[in-house]
């Protein structure tokens, strides 16, 4: 039975392709697909990595892929998938944001003044009233000087808008398994390289960028969403608070 290396090679001369045509459709590089034809595998990323990488290749040139993926893991991978803490894939470790304090309110200075002022007139027009013999019933005038001591109602305070999320939360259900990369900014460091094969939940306090090998994955920030265009070729995202922008190809994390 040829190797691993030997039937993607075969495969790919049946169809008249060479290592620059395969590298463009699959956007793997071609040191990694020469690795996969010469079964170094030394010379690429992992395991994880390796299967997807086989999965791409032998889909592309007719292959079944199935078979290629546990050839190499019963001959090569020995059954150990643990991921070093760095390309792992655990999600950063969320900040919760501080709530904001409502700033003290100051003493209802307007309010008091309102009332002291009141209090000075019905006192002038009490003395005004005595020394000017005022013709007003006892009963009329206390009714009047009633009215005019009640203070006045504070008005109601209006609501405050609730603030705009100060982080980003991403959750991506892929409809099947789909590579992706996650990191949190051009040049920082992976937070997650490999397979999805079910919903995953990815917290950061300012921004995450994603790139996805299958666009058939429920995207959504912040609770909210993200429209993928659909399209066979694979799909990045730059995620902040304000919203989801898509990266260039030759940008996007791991490319």
């Amino acid at each position: 039975m040829p190797s691993i290396g030997e039937t993607l090679r075969e495969a790919r001369m049946r169809q008249k392709l060479d290592i620059a045509d395969v590298e463009r459709r699959t956007k793997i590089r071609a040191k990694y697909l020469r690795a996969l034809e010469n079964e170094e595998w030394s010379t690429l990323p992992g395991p994880t990595f390796v299967k997807t990488f086989l999965r791409t290749y032998a889909e592309l040139v007719g292959v079944d892929a199935h078979l290629l993926v546990e050839e190499y893991r019963t001959t090569h991978d020995a059954g150990d998938e643990l991921e070093t803490p760095s390309r792992a894939g655990q999600p950063v470790a969320s900040r919760r944001p501080s709530r904001r304090r409502s700033p003290p309110r100051g003493p209802p200075g307007k309010g008091a003044a309102a009332v002291a002022l009141v209090v000075v007139l019905v006192a002038f027009l009490l003395v005004l009233g005595l020394v000017g013999g005022d013709d007003k019933p006892g009963s009329q005038r206390a009714a009047t000087d009633q009215t005019e001591t009640q203070p006045r109602g504070k008005p109601k305070p209006r609501a405050k808008p609730a603030p705009p999320p100060s982080g980003v939360t991403v959750r991506l259900a892929p409809a099947a398994p789909t590579y992706a990369c996650m990191d949190t900014g051009e040049g920082s460091d992976v937070v997650f390289e490999g397979t999805l094969e079910g919903p995953r939940t990815f917290k950061n306090a300012q921004r995450l960028r994603v790139n996805l090998g299958k666009r058939a994955v429920d995207l959504r920030l912040n609770g909210k969403p993200v429209q993928i265009p659909p399209s066979p070729d694979p799909v990045g995202f730059d995620l902040t608070p304000k919203g989801a922008t898509e990266i260039p190809a030759g940008s996007r994390p791991c490319a």
